[in-house]
């Protein structure tokens, strides 16, 4: 088992989970509504200076749902290249 987790802009968030849904996967997964936080894309803080707030979904799955979560999630990245979008997997 892999767990995979995705942190990005809540901005994206429906089309992220279009993405999933559409590659038939990350059927399962558990999300944190609002992640605050530094990134390469920035601060992500949810207040007046830095109002911008992430979300991010932890997925538990096998290793080849985890290529096809990586797939979704790349497609996403690439119409929103300054959203912050990143992906992690830890076995």
């Amino acid at each position: 088992m892999i767990r995979v987790e995705i942190i990005a802009n809540r901005s994206v968030e429906e089309n992220i989970l279009d993405a999933l849904s559409k590659g038939g996967v990350g059927k399962f997964y558990t999300k944190i509504p609002s992640v605050l936080g530094v990134g390469s894309a920035g601060p992500r803080m949810g207040d007046a200076v830095w109002p911008e707030e992430n979300f991010s979904l932890v997925i538990w799955c096998e290793e080849e749902e985890a290529y096809g979560i990586k797939h979704a999630i790349n497609i996403v990245k690439e119409k929103f290249p300054g959203e912050g979008i990143k992906i992690f997997g830890i076995t």
